[in-house]
């Protein structure tokens, strides 16, 4: 069967009871709100009593985030909960430290910028040289509009003789920032990986932060449960690990390889080509977020 191509979110809005969005590439692009997906998020409360879950893979907490979209014009009002990747480290990191009796925590190297601090805080733990270190924590580049991945490889292979596992709080490999393609932690993980070193990996697509949404609405049956996202890799793939249903935001990071129109015309044959290459099938596509 073909993946359904929908004229808005209003066609399904009745088959589910939970609505999990991704937020880059279908909210916003990182500077600028998207004023159709702001309207379909409000015009879904008018027409369904449901929960409306936004699911990050940002490496900071919620609570950050929650103030970046305020500033965006996406307000709290519009959605019931937001869960990041970086929840998610933070929580099983420390959680371990606890299981282990590690009251200080882990000693870590940190990777990425100074506004993942308060992720680190909640960790646990404390930042040290990578010589005395236990693992590594990766949250993105230090200077992610600057930087390639070759500036990072005398300090991958000093970590990999050491032998210190990464975990990568953000498994997305890029994103558009505005115009613009920025490296995620995901691009240093998978780096990392090629030279033999070990990555756990926290967010979508990986169960934890699905998992964590489910254990928060024991109520709703995952037949009952949609993401809609813009990443094959992350999103619907997700979905799929998580058993439940996803529709395809085309218009995202895939709208090249789509080769979509700028009126948001997409062609079946291509949208099946695409989705095949990445071995996923999600149950219907939409170009933008819109009702």
């Amino acid at each position: 069967m073909n993946i359904k191509i929908l004229k808005g979110l209003s066609e399904v809005a009745d088959d589910y009871d939970l609505f999990i969005f991704d937020l880059w590439g279908v909210m916003h692009n990182g500077i600028t709100a998207f004023p159709d997906a702001i309207k379909c998020l409000q015009l879904l409360r008018e027409h369904a009593h449901c929960e409306i879950i936004f699911l990050s893979n940002a490496a900071r907490l919620s609570r950050s985030i929650t103030d970046h979209l305020t500033n965006l014009g996406i307000k709290e009002d519009l959605y019931d909960r937001l869960l990041t990747s970086g929840d998610i480290t933070a929580n099983i990191i420390a959680s371990r430290a606890k299981e282990q009796s590690h009251l200080d925590g882990p000693n870590y190297f940190h990777i990425g910028p100074e506004r993942a601090k308060p992720t680190l805080d909640a960790c646990g733990g404390q930042e040290v040289p990578l010589k005395d270190a236990e693992l590594i924590i990766c949250t993105g580049f230090f200077k992610e509009e600057e930087e390639k991945i070759e500036d990072y490889t005398e300090l991958l292979k000093s970590a990999r003789a050491l032998n210190l596992p990464m975990i990568c709080a953000n498994p997305d490999i890029i994103v558009n920032r505005g115009n613009r393609i920025i490296p995620c932690p995901g691009t240093i993980a998978a780096f990392y990986e090629k030279l033999g070193g070990v990555v756990e990996r926290f967010g979508k697509p990986y169960p934890a932060i699905f998992d964590c949404v489910f254990a928060q609405h024991t109520q709703v049956p995952r037949s009952r449960a949609v993401m809609i996202g813009d990443s094959l890799s992350t999103d619907i793939r997700g979905a799929r690990q998580a058993d439940i249903d996803s529709i395809w935001i085309g218009g995202g990071i895939h709208a090249k390889d789509l080769m979509m129109k700028p009126d948001g015309q997409l062609e079946s044959d291509k949208i099946q080509e695409v989705a095949e290459s990445a071995g996923e099938k999600p149950e219907a596509i939409l170009p933008w977020l819109c009702w």
